[in-house]
């Protein structure tokens, strides 16, 4: 049994106006009618593989995760006092597994395409994790993205290898690699060593909790003792559980103390980069992390190039345009590559190369 771990963080604020405090990115119906955070739940929704999910989500969206979610028996929500990025946030749901549980870390924000695939390599990455090794997910680069983390695909693992990083789904890590420019991204898809690093992983508890107690002590230490008795399911003071109605979730709270002395890092960082037995699932299960609107045209559009309608829209002599509207129609005559949004009073109008820009807007910083 698989144990799923999905972190609800971050603010969405290249996809405004669409994305805004007042309903945050995972919690937003952006691909298909489920929001991205219940398509996430219904990859993980077969309890013949999976356990009912752990979220670990700051205060500010509990209320979204228990409308969405709250119907889940089982189901497990750890509200972060102060958000510490990756690795703290793993920390607190492996603190509260029994040491030999594998845990399926996922963002709650991201597109995937191919269930069945995403499943498969959660599978084999649990194989892996059951050895004690640490597993990425890595995503098949059919691009060269500059937008992405990338994973150098190290020797193969498991039996009928042929020595091939492309031979087999299964290898160590040879390295991680920070956003690349163009130039490197084409070097890395023309040597098909690559893969990008879509932030889902695979461990098991005990084996996460130790690595983080070698290579960042402190971190892991603070984490524990900020969920005090909440390990076990009861507890008591200030990290507190709290039953939900009709014993379907429950909620529960670290010791904001405790865990704000935390110095944030990521997961990539405060284990993956230093663990000695990394390794990488490779799969091809149509990812994205919908990181902005251009991301979320080509999930529309399946990378097809086409243009996207949502709402009401007449499109003449365009490319690659999207138009994504709540109510007027939006007329586009003869452009290429442009993104037009329509969110009540706020209207967008991005040229599509800069979609990553769009958070730094007025009127997304404070939305």
């Amino acid at each position: 049994m698989i144990q799923p771990v999905i972190l609800c963080g971050g603010s969405g604020t290249r996809l405004w106006p669409r994305s805004r405090v007042s309903r945050p990115k995972p919690f937003v119906p952006l691909v298909g009618e489920l929001t991205l955070f219940e398509a996430a739940l219904d990859r993980v929704a077969d309890r013949q593989v999976f356990a009912p999910p752990i979220v670990v989500a700051g205060p500010q969206h509990v209320s979204f995760i228990e409308a969405q979610a709250g119907h889940i028996d089982g189901l497990r929500i750890i509200v972060e006092p102060v958000g510490r990025n990756t690795a703290p946030a793993i920390a607190l749901a492996a603190s509260i597994l029994a040491p030999g549980t594998i845990m399926l870390v996922c963002p709650s924000d991201h597109h995937i395409a191919d269930k069945a695939a995403f499943i498969h390599a959660a599978q084999s990455g649990a194989v892996l994790a059951g050895d004690s090794w640490l597993v990425a997910i890595g995503v098949k680069a059919d691009r060269p993205e500059t937008g992405y983390g990338y994973i150098r695909i190290g020797e193969p693992l498991g039996a009928g290898a042929s020595g091939s990083p492309q031979d087999g789904p299964c290898h160590m890590i040879d390295r991680f690699v920070e956003k690349p420019d163009a130039a490197r991204a084409a070097e890395f898809l023309a040597d098909g060593g690559y893969c990008w690093n879509a932030g889902i992983f695979v461990f098991g508890a005990g084996a996460y909790l130790e690595s983080l107690a070698h290579n960042r002590p402190d971190m892991a230490q603070n984490a524990r003792l900020s969920l005090g008795d909440a390990q076990g399911g009861n507890s008591r003071g200030e990290s507190r559980q709290e039953g939900r109605p009709q014993g379907r979730s429950a909620l529960i709270h670290p010791d904001s103390t405790q865990f704000s002395s935390i110095t944030g890092e990521s997961v990539d960082y405060a284990v993956m980069e230093n663990a000695e037995k990394a390794a990488v699932v490779v799969a091809d299960m149509g990812w994205s992390d919908i990181g902005n609107w251009r991301a979320l045209r080509d999930a529309r559009t399946d990378g097809g190039g086409g243009n996207s309608v949502t709402g009401t829209a007449d499109l003449i002599g365009c490319r690659n345009v999207m138009v994504d509207s709540d109510g007027p129609r939006v007329s586009v005559v003869g452009l290429d590559d442009i993104i037009v949004v329509v969110d009540g009073n706020d209207i967008l109008v991005v040229s599509a190369s800069a979609a990553q820009d769009v958070g730094k807007l007025p009127g997304a910083a404070g939305a």
